[in-house]
């Protein structure tokens, strides 16, 4: 069996991908609450005579297995929408207040279906197993990923291949990085605690906006003077909030952010020096700080076996000219969960259009895609998946 045998079918399904889009996008779900989402894929996969199973209440499982032996190869798609107010104006924009797809989860679900579809309809010519993974809640810490890692739905697997939708990426190009591709994503938070008094007699007071002034200043340094400038980090503070009234100095302020980094030591790093440095200005000042941070999810590493693998498939949907390097991602990923214990690869799927107003960044109000990225981010994977289990990455390769 040859991709061309599966993909011969994809341009009459593609249709149908394209209103499996839709509908997710017109009826988002928040993380831990995708139940109509997952009803909707069960539904699906029922009916192209798979056997989907619950490993959580909010995400589904598929096997696909072929009548030959080989590897096992699992795919994933993410299905949680985001807490915000959507404002395109498509007919089917969100129908749900203040939840919208602005990361385009609702095509990587349509994808990963189509693929599902296409390849059952071959599955007993397959040599292994193609295993089906729609993980819930990749957009809040800790991540379904970890909940799907312990459920063990990697259990058997050889291969893992995520794929994501990009707004900065031109549709018709594919992304996958041979190592870091996404960065780790943590959060902290940090209450400046000083005294409070009258606006009017600062020097009865110890000013704690005075001070997390001089704290944000502070914090740039463990990026910008003790990180090689060879290593990138990210250090940004997003939140600032204290006070109630002009003429009150309030007793405490509170800083909120976050930091990106690739290497696991420079992370360790940075947290360290963070804490140190948030006791040491506030104490010069006669404050104290209270420092939380908040453990996100590791850096996307792909192993280059697999991310070789994909490239090659990938040059078959796109042409050479079309599997372009960019330079690693400082946004985070929960598919390092899954990274952790098996060889995989991250393959990004260009959607960005002028013509179909997708350039919009992710998380935006106004977030779309590209629809035309459909049909060729389930090509990749088709094609990925039948490389894969022909030669899957093994030990000493």
């Amino acid at each position: 069996m040859t991709p061309e045998d599966i993909l011969v079918e994809l341009p009459e399904l593609e249709p149908e991908i394209i209103g499996w889009r839709r509908h997710f996008h017109e009826h988002p779900e928040l993380s831990y609450d995708e139940h109509e989402t997952a009803r909707f894929v069960e539904w699906k996969l029922q009916r192209w005579g798979l056997e989907p199973e619950r490993p959580t209440p909010t995400s589904v499982v598929a096997r696909l297995r072929g009548d030959l032996p080989g590897p096992t190869i699992a795919l994933r798609a993410d299905m949680d929408a985001l807490p915000i107010e959507e404002e395109n104006t498509f007919e089917f924009a969100s129908k749900h207040p203040g939840v919208m797809h602005a990361c385009g989860h609702d095509g990587h679900t349509a994808m990963l279906l189509g693929v599902a579809q296409l390849m059952s309809r071959r599955g007993a010519e397959l040599p292994g197993e193609v295993r089906f993974v729609f993980q819930h809640a990749e957009e809040k810490p800790p991540g379904g990923a970890v909940e799907l890692v312990e459920a063990g739905v990697l259990e058997g697997v050889d291969a893992i291949v995520g794929a994501h939708l990009m707004s900065i990426i031109d549709t018709g190009q594919i992304v996958v990085l041979p190592g870091p591709e996404l960065a780790a994503a943590d959060l902290f938070e940090i209450t400046v605690r000083g005294r409070g008094g009258h606006g009017a007699m600062p020097q009865q007071t110890v000013d704690p906006v005075a001070v997390a002034a001089q704290l944000v200043s502070a914090l740039q340094l463990p990026v910008s003077r003790q990180t090689d400038p060879l290593d990138s980090a990210v250090l940004s503070i997003t939140r600032i909030v204290g006070g109630s009234a002009h003429n009150v100095i309030p007793e405490t302020v509170e800083l909120w952010g976050t930091v990106r980094t690739f290497r696991p030591e420079t992370r360790e790093e940075i947290r360290e020096s963070m804490a140190r440095i948030s006791e040491s200005v506030t104490a010069a000042f006669g404050a104290e700080a209270d420092f939380r941070w908040v453990e996100g999810y590791p850096a996307v590493v792909n192993d280059p076996r697999v991310a070789g693998v994909i490239a090659e498939a990938a040059s078959a949907v796109v042409g050479n000219g079309g599997v372009v390097d960019i330079p690693p991602i400082m946004g985070g990923e929960d598919f390092s969960a899954y990274l952790a214990r098996t060889p995989g690869a991250f393959v990004l799927v260009g959607a960005r259009s002028e013509e179909a107003e997708s350039a919009y960044p992710h998380h935006h109000p106004r977030f779309t895609v590209d629809e035309r990225a459909l049909p060729i981010g389930v090509a990749v994977l088709v094609r990925s998946a039948l490389a894969l289990l022909e030669h899957p990455p093994t030990e000493g390769d």
